[in-house]
């Protein structure tokens, strides 16, 4: 007699061993693919962590949700908070020098309502994609970038003397049509004015020549006479967030300005201006 074992013993064994080998290599192959489908994980920083949670809070980026935070903590200096967020393997674009970060939470204010959505949903990170190289460290911003939503337009750079009640998001008026908003203002670098970025949307871009003329038009206007008083605003929404209007000599024979030139602000429109009619196209726009 032979003391070799059965083949169906054999195959047997050969099964006990098969079952977690197949296992083994299961398990590895689902490990690499969950590591090719994960992106980095980033560290951004923000002054406070009010609203973000751990596991929950989404990373979306135009409308899509492209990471989660996954963990929200003081940083060594007790002075702000440090947000680890991991990204999809999607989103390893994002995680590059220039992208910007924010915290959208639900804001009322006088220029309107927003980020309603996050009333339901919670408080969530967007991210506006930045051009550079990779880079895993980020300073987060209070509140959306500059022109962000806003839809296509010109960027017109207004000079004056003070802000007045001109804020983001205030109206830009032509005819009293709302054809654009400021965007943003800051301090000249010498302080000596403020400069007030508005975004003209396109094609209304068409109307803003070199001999335009840009006024305040926030506010009341009131003139007394011997029947009573006038008073005058241009519409609600400029009476409380402020705004700009402007006008276009009808004769003008210049041509719609380059991105960025600047204008003076002036406190109030002349008679005349309020007259101008100018025949400019606002066809389909070839760009």
């Amino acid at each position: 007699m032979s003391d070799s074992p059965a083949p169906s013993s054999r195959f047997a064994g050969f099964l006990v061993w098969l079952v977690p080998l197949t296992a083994l290599v299961v398990s590895g192959w689902l490990l690499v693919r969950q590591h090719r489908d994960r992106g980095p994980v980033i560290e951004i920083a923000f002054a406070n962590g009010a609203g973000l949670e751990a596991g929950k809070t989404p990373l979306v980026h135009k409308g899509v949700v492209v990471g989660t935070v996954m963990e929200v903590g003081l940083n060594p200096r007790l002075d702000g908070v440090t947000v680890r967020v991991q990204l999809d393997g999607t989103a390893r674009p994002l995680a590059v020098e220039g992208s910007e970060f924010w915290l959208l939470r639900p804001e009322i204010g006088l220029s309107g309502v927003h980020g309603l959505e996050t009333l339901l949903s919670g408080a969530r990170l967007s991210v506006r994609a930045g051009v550079g190289r990779p880079a895993m460290r980020f300073q987060g911003l209070d509140r959306a970038p500059a022109g962000e939503g806003l839809q296509p337009g010109h960027k017109i750079v207004l000079r004056t003397d003070k802000l007045n009640s001109l804020q983001p998001g205030s109206p830009v008026l032509f005819r009293e049509v709302k054809v654009g908003v400021v965007e943003d203002h800051r301090l000249a670098d010498d302080a000596t004015h403020v400069l007030v970025t508005l975004r003209i949307f396109r094609p209304y871009d068409r109307l803003v020549r070199s001999d335009t003329h840009f006024w305040n038009s926030g506010g009341l206007s009131m003139k007394l006479g011997l029947l009573g008083a006038q008073v005058h605003t241009n519409s609600l929404e400029s009476l409380i967030t402020g705004g700009v209007a402007f006008a276009t000599p009808d004769n003008t024979t210049s041509d719609p300005v380059p991105e960025g030139t600047v204008f003076p602000l002036y406190d109030d429109a002349e008679k005349a201006w309020l007259k101008w009619a100018p025949k400019l196209p606002l066809g389909p726009d070839p760009r």
